[in-house]
This record gives C-alpha cells, sequence and structure tokens, in this order.
C-alpha cells in the first residue's frame, strides 16, 4: 500500500516556487482578426537548439488563453530593466493590454517589442495539456538581442536586478 502525500498547501508551494529567479517575458500573439494578445510569464525555457525550441506556460484562467490555444504562431520578449511598466501592464486585468506600447510585427506577424533585451519569433512546434496550465511550444524562426541591456529579473513577487558584470 501506498502512503499517500499531504495535500500541498497552494499559497506555500507559490512561495517556494518564487524562490527561484527568473527573468520576465511577454509572451503576445494575434488572434484571428489581428487583435494582439499577450500576457506577462516567467514560465519560459529553451528546450532545444536543434531544432531550437523554447516553450511557455500559459494558465488555463488566463483571459488570452483561448488566443494561445489556437495561436499558429507567437513571439516571447524578453524584457530587459528598465520595462517594469510593460510587465506590469501585461500583468494586469487590462482589456487593452497593449495600448500606448510600442511593438512591431515580426516574421510571422506576432508581436515583438524591439526595446527588449532580446525576442523569439516562434511557430508552433507543439501543445501540452498540464494541470491547470498549457505548455506551448515553439519552433524559434527569427530572433534577436540587445546584449548591452540588463534583463528585468522577478524573485519572490518583486523585480530584481540581476547586477551582471559588464
Amino acid at each position: 500500500m501506498e502512503a499517500s502525500a499531504a495535500p500541498i498547501d497552494a499559497k506555500a508551494f507559490r512561495q517556494a516556487l518564487g524562490a527561484f529567479a527568473t527573468g520576465v517575458t511577454i509572451v503576445a500573439t494575434l488572434e484571428p482578426g489581428g487583435e494582439p494578445r499577450g500576457f506577462t510569464a516567467n514560465s519560459f525555457t529553451s528546450v532545444s537548439l536543434d531544432p531550437p525550441l523554447v516553450l511557455v506556460c500559459v494558465d488555463n484562467a488566463a483571459s488570452c488563453h483561448s488566443a494561445f490555444a489556437a495561436a499558429a504562431h507567437f513571439a516571447i520578449n524578453i524584457l530587459c530593466e528598465a520595462q517594469q511598466h510593460v510587465s506590469r501592464a501585461f500583468a494586469s486585468k487590462s482589456a487593452d493590454k497593449f495600448a500606448g506600447m510600442l511593438w512591431v510585427s515580426g516574421t510571422t506577424g506576432s508581436p515583438i517589442f524591439p526595446d527588449s533585451t532580446a525576442w523569439l519569433d516562434c511557430e508552433l512546434h507543439d501543445r501540452v495539456e498540464a494541470g491547470d496550465h498549457l505548455i506551448v511550444i515553439g519552433k524559434v524562426l527569427s530572433f534577436g538581442h540587445s546584449p548591452a541591456k540588463r534583463p528585468l529579473g522577478y524573485h519572490r513577487g518583486s523585480y530584481i536586478a540581476f547586477g551582471l558584470e559588464g
């Protein structure tokens, strides 16, 4: 007979995960009608170099979930320290998160924030349902980066500076 695990306290679990310092990204796509949709995410990682694959996780309860569940393309914008306002806007419940934001269309048409420290323009490779999130895996078709810009960090519920040596 297997021992059953004690129930996980969701708040404590979230705090434990917050101990892992991450970068901050804006994941963006276009709905079929051309309307841009996006969200702030720190659940981003590289998967493979050959082929070039990355993944992001979309909360099933997010207002943009349906857009990413249907998207054939998306972009991941890795924010720089000067873009806390962008992160906050895309983490909000605002109806138009793109209002007042500077963005351009990438190769796939997905929104690219040119002031970011890096961006990755992707076509869908796979989607995986995982608990209360959708894992979206993309094949990188094009990318760009600005080595002089410091990335925006996030740790235990606050923005941080990584203090990178240059």
